[in-house]
């Protein structure tokens, strides 16, 4: 006589079901190493976003070659529009490859809190942004004989960066849930992101024409603040954006 199995839970049933949830950096970072491993096998995302930017600043360079004057100051206005063009296109393929493939449904269905889902995609991005920024800076340094491997030019690079990646992030799960996703991406972005654009520029233009760190006290407190509120923002909503 064959008895049938029992359907009480196990001990070692008991103790995954008391398994605590993973915390939320310890989520974040997870999917930030997933974004890593997947880009480092393909180089498909930097390489497009890298690939854009040197086209980006060669015409750029070409067409101011005859005025030397003009060249000299726009030069933060060619570096953040390569920076931000570059920028959405890397953040519209990272969302829209994680909703074609199914991944975004897995990661919702993970037992995390969803912002961990926002802040280890604005964090894989922004590693992006920066490593195609890190190759740019160079040659842009080269084509246009200025000297931009600075450490405050980095710093304001980097607020700038922080505030166009957390609200793309944002922006960029809104409109994956959308068939015309390349196309609304940007409409909600660039008016969105103007401020920060605005004040990277005119910090960025104050450090290349040699004024103090005082001089340009107003943009930079606009890139913090701006920074601060966005990510506050995205933290709070994120959990409605990604519902269905």
């Amino acid at each position: 006589m064959r008895f049938a199995r029992s359907t009480y839970p196990t001990p070692q049933l008991i103790d995954n079901m008391k398994t605590p949830a993973p915390s939320l950096w310890k989520a974040t970072f997870a999917i930030v190493r997933k974004d890593l491993a997947a880009e480092f096998r393909s180089f498909e995302l930097v390489s497009a976003m890298l690939v854009f930017s040197l086209l980006v600043i060669i015409i750029f360079n070409f067409a101011l070659e005859l005025n030397i004057e003009v060249r000299k100051t726009v030069n933060a206005g060619v570096l953040w529009a390569t920076f931000a063009f570059a920028g959405t296109l890397g953040l519209n393929r990272s969302m829209s490859v994680e909703k074609d493939r199914g991944c975004m449904d897995g990661l919702l269905l993970a037992p995390v809190d969803r912002s961990a889902i926002f802040f280890g995609k604005a964090l894989s991005n922004l590693a992006f942004m920066l490593v195609v920024e890190a190759i740019v800076l160079p040659v842009y340094s080269l084509l246009y004989n200025v000297n931009l491997l600075r450490l405050d030019l980095v710093g304001v690079i980097l607020l700038g960066s922080i505030g166009y990646t957390s609200v793309g992030t944002l922006l960029s799960t809104m409109s994956a849930q959308t068939r015309t996703r390349e196309i609304l991406l940007p409409i909600l972005l660039f008016p969105v992101a103007m401020p920060v654009l605005l004040a990277s520029v005119k910090a960025c233009s104050g450090l290349l024409a040699g004024d103090a760190i005082e001089d340009i006290l107003t943009p930079l407190n606009l890139l913090i603040v701006y920074d601060v509120v966005f990510i506050a923002v995205a933290f709070m909503v994120f959990d409605y954006v990604v519902e269905e």
